[in-house]
């Protein structure tokens, strides 16, 4: 209902006052109010009148794609000086409700061969919103829409057409009912795959695709080759696009172009680490030897606590699995609170994708001296090592939503270059859910256990420390452990343990998106037998996402520990999985 006024000729302004809606309503229909466009600038009478004559028809258009379709409106004009005032009190009524949602689309079920792989056209599908008895929302029904169309377009419907999309109101009834299908065609299957651009064959590219030709186009294994090419780091550009152009038969053929990466990339920086202290690194790779892709890498690192220097040879095989053999010689020279060592090592593994986890088996040869709590000491060891690790994060960068779970084994047999027996098995884990919209959770855990013949040949890095960075924040690094007798008064030497158990809660909260703070308690022990004796530090930090990774910095303080007090300052750079 529209209330006016007589109105002046002369310019003036105008303010508008709308009541009666939700924050969501209320911006939409401010939206579509042209009056509200004048709010800022002079207008006439004549202005006012005419703008405020289609007040009502604009605001009830606007609330009608959020499923009110008898809203009502009472209006009115008046001056406030030599300005105007347009009140409009808005009543949206109630919702138009789904009370049928028919969706066809004619893939025949009984064709168990086409309906194999079809799951993201069914979740589409079931997520289809709004679904009955719920308010009509015009943008979700066409998101929902959109999205059925492209699941189709994924899976291989290239040429799918929606030939119903109707959605029938009844305002007397407040009731609508949507009506939707889809002729799908033929499902077309991969063709040949063409590359361009690249440094490499083709039969060494062939390496890199997911798929068989003859299999069921889908756009999920486009994705799976482009992340493949991506890890290979041998491109500096890599798209995969479906050659639509070309498809026929019932077949698209797919269009790969690359263009080679920078060969030899050279690494170089300062860092500093609580567990390492401060230091310089330097490297130089080259990402591909010949034309079969194998890879070299030299790096070296110096710093206060830790000297190495490491090179490794990767030869790439064929398959889809990212197959590989790798051969590694390195050095290192450490010297932590509790012990100091200097060892040389050659491995040799075959690392490859396996069920979803990266399975390295190989061999590593370890020879070197060592002094642990002032006990000297010598040791040569031969034994085979596997691995399965799996990651999974909805942004590897600052996961919301992410996991990973390393598992570990290996063994020495006496006799057989090694001084003693022994097997041992590790697993570390980490879990992160956000909560809310500025917070993390984040849980951490790492267990192990060594069965050994002589424990005196076990060099520190095979022994199960606790304390540092990465362990019970509050203890410097690999400072809790087993220990030896006392003497003369003295604190006791930490010599490490055959078994581990230590775990992690810690809140992130970011008040902005760049800069955030952490309270955290960490626990658990290295022990040798039943000597379990739980250590507890807790702190705070605070988090920096930093251009070149999360900077965290932790202040920890052992909790109880007649061993150990003060605080202790934890510095971490780099991902969180």
């Amino acid at each position: 209902m529209l209330t006016m006024i007589s109105l002046p000729s002369f310019a003036a302004r105008v303010s508008v006052k709308l009541d009666g809606l939700n924050d969501t309503l209320r911006p939409a229909a401010l939206g579509a109010l042209e009056l509200q466009q004048y709010t800022k600038r002079e207008v006439s009478g004549a202005q006012v009148r005419r703008l405020y004559r289609r007040a009502e028809t604009q605001i009830k258009k606007a609330l009608e794609p959020y499923g009110y379709y008898n809203s009502q409106v009472d209006a009115d004009l008046s001056r406030e000086g030599d300005n105007f005032l347009v009140t409009l009190q808005v009543t949206p009524g109630d919702p138009v409700k789904v009370t049928a949602v028919d969706i066809k689309i004619d893939i025949d079920p009984k064709n168990t061969n086409e309906s194999k792989g079809l799951k993201a056209v069914h979740m589409a599908r079931a997520a289809f919103s709004p679904h009955k008895g719920q308010r009509l929302d015009h943008a979700e029904y066409e998101r929902s829409k959109a999205a059925i169309h492209a699941a189709l377009f994924s899976v291989g419907y290239l040429d799918t057409e929606l030939v119903t999309h109707r959605v029938d109101v009844e305002r007397a009834s407040n009731t609508a009912q949507i009506h939707l299908e889809w002729k799908v065609g033929e499902r077309y299957r991969f063709a040949e795959t063409e590359f361009e651009g690249g440094q490499f064959p083709d039969d060494f590219m062939q390496r890199f695709i997911p798929w068989d030709v003859g299999d069921y186009y889908n756009q999920a294994q486009l994705l799976t080759l482009q992340q493949r090419l991506f890890d290979a780091n041998y491109f500096a550009i890599s798209q995969v696009q479906p050659d639509t152009e070309n498809a026929g038969n019932g077949k698209v053929p797919i269009a790969v172009t690359l263009a080679p990466a920078k060969r030899n990339v050279y690494t170089g920086g300062v860092f500093v680490g609580t567990d390492t202290g401060a230091g310089v690194r330097g490297g130089v790779e080259r990402r591909w030897v010949n034309t079969r892709g194998h890879k070299l890498k030299f790096e070296a690192i110096l710093a206060q606590r830790l000297k190495t220097l490491s090179t490794l040879y990767q030869i790439p095989l064929p398959g889809k699995n990212n197959h590989s053999f790798n051969f590694g010689i390195s050095y290192r020279d450490e010297n932590t609170k509790t012990s100091q060592s200097k060892t040389f090592r050659l491995a040799a593994n075959d690392s490859q994708i396996w069920h979803g986890w990266t399975r390295t088996i190989g061999l590593q040869f370890l020879t070197g001296d060592f002094k642990v709590a002032d006990i000297k000491g010598k040791t040569t060891l031969l034994y085979p090592e596997i691995s399965l690790t799996k990651k999974r994060a909805d942004d590897f960068n600052f996961p919301r939503k992410g996991w990973s779970l390393t598992l570990a084994a290996r063994a020495g047999q006496k006799g057989l270059l090694s001084d003693t027996n022994f097997a041992q098995i590790t697993a570390d884990a980490k879990w992160i859910r956000g909560i809310g919209d500025n917070s993390r959770f984040i849980a951490r855990g790492a267990a192990g256990y060594t069965q050994v013949g002589n424990f005196d040949k076990l060099p520190p890095e095979l022994r199960f420390f606790a304390g540092g960075d990465r362990s019970i924040r509050g203890y410097s690094y690999q400072t809790v452990g087993p220990r030896l007798p006392a003497v003369d008064g003295e604190v006791p030497k930490v010599i490490g343990g055959e078994q581990l158990l230590v775990g992690s809660a810690e809140y992130e909260y970011y008040f902005t998106p760049k800069w955030g703070a952490a309270a955290f308690v960490d626990a658990g022990d290295a022990f040798s037998g039943k000597d379990f004796d739980l250590k507890l530090g807790a702190g705070f930090g605070l988090r920096w996402r930093s251009p070149v990774g999360l900077v965290r910095v932790d202040l920890g303080t052992p909790i109880g520990d007649k061993f150990a007090s003060g605080v202790e300052l934890h510095i971490v750079i780099g991902p969180d999985l």
